[in-house]
């Protein structure tokens, strides 16, 4: 079987530390740059040193000079996965010229840093489903525990105009058009996955990012829940291995993909609002879970529900786990390791 060189850019976060250990099993050579300051990154780099031989680069997406080297330096890299990001978008609003710098200018270092080094590596870029703004264009109908598409049962197709909203969607859309337009310009092989919300195990998820985490977190250590909104919104809600799976059906289908655009998420059939987010972890622990409600967050989607149809016209892929079996097994990871929680200060 041929080994592959993977560069893991964000490698010890939640997504990216769940692809280096793929990759590891798959007996693939793994690269991994990250500059540590989310936290769980330095708990998950040791674990992922304990699963097998790793090459980590310690370095920030800010720095170009940093990421001009690490590409001069790593010449036959055949997968370049982009997962570093700042991503919440309350801290946007708090400190946007952070967030335009982490996410914008960081991947234009990226591109061009490819671009100086001649790479041939396919580049998969991390985005996100908040490039479509509020949704307010779409007809949206509320019922008993969530709101629904009214006319789009199927969810959001990549032929939804963009409308970035919040300072979080401006700099993840800019990146989203840089990397979509350098395969244009510039030849790169580069695809961008404009993610819902994506969750799983090693994710240490907190009340402003990673909602579906925080939510399974709170509710095992007895903490409130504040819900912003009335809590009728909607997600189409991603198990970590289905997406780890789509990463390697595009690789597979690279000559075909490239340049392209998908939305990747859950599917209508694996959509939950938060309400029913917070009953189903009720049944599953067989307790009430403290919770209020608070004020609506700004360029809050009422429902998002990823169309999958495209990806699964080009390169075959479609979520497996079920929304209920993919939250017992972030609850349950979440019980088994409690002592993280405590040691990363999430808790």
């Amino acid at each position: 079987m041929e080994i592959r060189r993977f560069l893991i850019i964000g490698g010890a976060g939640f997504i990216g530390s769940n692809v280096v250990a793929w990759h590891l099993q798959k007996g693939d050579e793994v690269i991994v740059f990250d500059n540590l300051s989310r936290p769980g990154a330095e708990r998950n780099l040791t674990w992922l040193r304990d699963l097998g031989n790793i090459t980590f680069v310690k370095g920030d997406v800010r720095d170009y000079g940093g990421v001009l080297r690490l590409f001069r330096d790593l010449p036959n890299i055949d997968v370049v996965l982009h997962l570093a990001a700042q991503v919440a978008v309350t801290t946007s609003i708090l400190d946007p010229r952070q967030d335009f710098e982490v996410n914008a200018l960081g991947t234009l270092n990226i591109l061009e840093a490819m671009r100086e080094t001649n790479s041939q590596a396919i580049l998969l870029y991390a985005s996100t489903n908040k490039v479509y703004g509020d949704l307010k264009s779409v007809g949206i109908q509320e019922v008993d525990s969530r709101y629904v598409l009214k006319d789009l049962p199927e969810g959001i197709s990549e032929n939804q105009p963009l409308d970035f909203h919040s300072p979080y969607g401006c700099s993840k859309g800019a990146a989203d058009q840089y990397v979509r337009d350098y395969a244009r310009i510039y030849s790169l092989k580069t695809v961008v996955f404009r993610q819902s919300c994506i969750y799983g195990q090693r994710q240490f998820g907190m009340e402003d990012q990673g909602w579906v985490a925080w939510f399974a977190i709170a509710a095992v250590f007895g903490k409130p829940i504040t819900i912003y909104g009335d809590g009728k919104q909607v997600r189409d809600v991603l198990f970590i291995d289905d997406l780890l799976e789509a990463f390697d059906r595009v690789v597979e289908h690279n000559e075909t993909v490239q340049g392209q655009v998908y939305n990747i998420g859950g599917g209508s059939q694996n959509s939950i609002s938060l309400l029913e987010l917070l009953g189903l972890l009720e049944d599953l622990l067989g307790r009430r879970i403290r919770h209020s409600f608070s004020d609506w967050r700004p360029g809050d989607q009422p429902v998002f529900i990823s169309d999958n149809s495209k990806a699964r016209r080009d390169f075959g892929w479609e979520p497996k786990v079920s929304v209920q079996d993919g939250v017992e097994r972030l609850l349950r990871w979440v019980e088994r390791n409690k002592e993280l929680f405590e040691e990363v200060g999430v808790i």
